[in-house]
């Protein structure tokens, strides 16, 4: 079962995505330790499409990656 768009947005506000607003249901995030900006459309409610869960497990394992080699 597909993830809803509010639960994509909740997994990105908790790792520390800062959301901007785009235009219609667009909303645009950014990580101040990535340079890409994420882009979710859609309304809550929906069902979350493939390519964008999958944008943001590619961010979060960059993340990870990130922390790992700070320590």
């Amino acid at each position: 079962m597909p993830k809803k768009i509010r639960d994509i947005k909740a997994i990105l506000k908790e790792a520390g995505f800062v959301s901007r607003p785009g235009k219609g249901s667009h909303s645009n995030w950014k990580h101040p330790q990535l340079p890409q900006v994420i882009t979710v459309a859609r309304k809550d409610g929906a069902d979350a499409l493939l390519y964008p869960e999958r944008k943001v497990l590619k961010a979060l394992k960059q993340l990870e990656a990130l922390s790992d080699d700070s320590d």
